[in-house]
């Protein structure tokens, strides 16, 4: 059995591309020239790059698309590895072992902000993309790489805006690797397959402020909605598939009252949350929502919020390759899971069959002192490129 191996060697192309990226300051939206080291190397491979820049001057996000076409051109498979250079906040970098921007090894372990969320994964798919091109130099398929710098913030200038623009052109892709990290306590012991849809909601349930001393005269919104919200909370949605979990509803947080606690509060702000399933839809999951609400005869007005539709790729072509590479490297035997939150994978679903994520463990990813342990460095880079040889070369 293969297993990661201890450590990258001293002049690993990939743990020195990883750092290069840790070092810079990329925390959303801000790309911090991450982009144009990736689009100088892409470019000697024989990449065409595209710097798409969306957003207010106050918000401006940098996106690239890469692609390199094989001998096959329109007419072969295109395997496209998506990520994202921006990070989150290091949070107080006083708490910090060491500088969040600086790459620091401890204990074979690479520690700084972005070093699993997802610079590694980034930093593996360029340097086995170099290696599949110097060793296969007329690949049949195609290459590509879709990188923004708006995945942790906002997202509505990154992605997405990538993904609109290749659907006006007419691009077909085939297979996307998202770069996200999903392992558990492995390398490679866990892909996501797909993701659950996020649909929130606001309910204001409204009534009749009053002193609390003469209820008579007034009607208490947080009495009035408390039967409707029980229903909701043991409403079952439905019962998931073989993919995904059933679908949950669950409230976030209440308001209500003036502060005093002689007051019945006049209305009562709900907050509540949808992780729904390829089982439901947006439409149907608000339209139920409404009749539970209606036949409790309420007063009320919601505002929804659809975070992101579901998405999923059954097991397939791309999962099967990824499955393999993951086994001839690590032996590890991968599970498919469709766990978690959101990810930019619900956006390039729209152009593309089959979009899986994967990438380092997860335990530290948006944490203090967060990293990934050095000996999955190198497993990774190969994994991603033994996808390449099994479905493109």
């Amino acid at each position: 059995m293969t297993q990661p191996s201890p450590a990258p060697s001293a002049n690993s192309a990939t743990l020195a591309l990883t750092e290069d990226l840790i070092r810079r300051q990329s925390v959303t939206p801000v790309d911090a020239g991450c982009q144009a080291v990736l689009q100088e190397r892409l470019t000697r491979l024989g990449f065409v790059c595209e710097s798409l820049v969306s957003g207010p001057e106050s918000f401006q996000v940098t996106n690239l698309w890469a692609v390199r076409r094989g001998k096959l051109g329109a007419a072969g498979k295109l395997l496209t590895f998506a990520g994202h250079t921006d990070v989150v906040p290091t949070g107080p970098r006083e708490q910090w072992q060491s500088d969040p921007f600086e790459p620091t090894h401890r204990d074979g372990k690479l520690f700084g902000r972005g070093a699993a969320d997802m610079k590694t994964s980034i930093a593996a798919f360029v340097v086995a993309a170099e290696e599949f091109v110097q060793a296969n130099p007329d690949h049949a398929g195609s290459i590509a790489l879709l990188i923004t710098s708006d995945e942790e913030g906002p997202a509505h200038d990154g992605t997405v805006k990538v993904v609109e623009a290749l659907q006006a052109r007419g691009e077909r892709l085939d297979y996307c690797i998202v770069g996200e990290p999903t392992s558990v306590d492995t390398l490679g012991d866990m892909v996501k397959n797909g993701r659950r849809g996020s649909l929130s909601g606001r309910l204001t349930v409204r009534g009749v402020q009053g002193h609390i001393a003469y209820p008579h005269l007034a009607r208490n919104p947080i009495h009035l909605a408390s039967p409707a919200t029980a229903e909701l909370v043991a409403e079952r949605w439905d019962d998931g598939n073989e993919y995904f979990p059933p679908t949950s509803w669950q409230m976030s947080n209440i308001h209500a009252g003036t502060g005093a606690t002689n007051v019945i509060p006049g209305h009562v702000t709900i907050d509540f949350n949808f992780r729904f399933s390829t089982a439901s839809t947006p439409e149907q999951l608000k339209s139920r929502v409404h009749a539970i609400l209606d036949r409790h005869g309420l007063d009320y007005g919601i505002e929804w919020t659809l975070g992101g539709e579901p998405f999923l790729t059954p097991r397939g072509e791309l999962s099967e390759a990824l499955a393999a590479s993951i086994a001839a490297r690590t032996g590890v035997q991968t599970e498919l899971s469709t766990t978690g939150g959101t990810s930019d994978g619900r956006f390039i679903a729209r152009i593309c069959p089959q979009v899986i994520e994967f990438g380092p463990p997860n335990a530290t990813i948006h944490k203090i002192d967060e990293h990934v342990e050095v000996r999955f460095i190198d497993p990774l880079k190969d994994i991603y490129r033994g996808v390449l040889e099994r479905l493109i070369a």
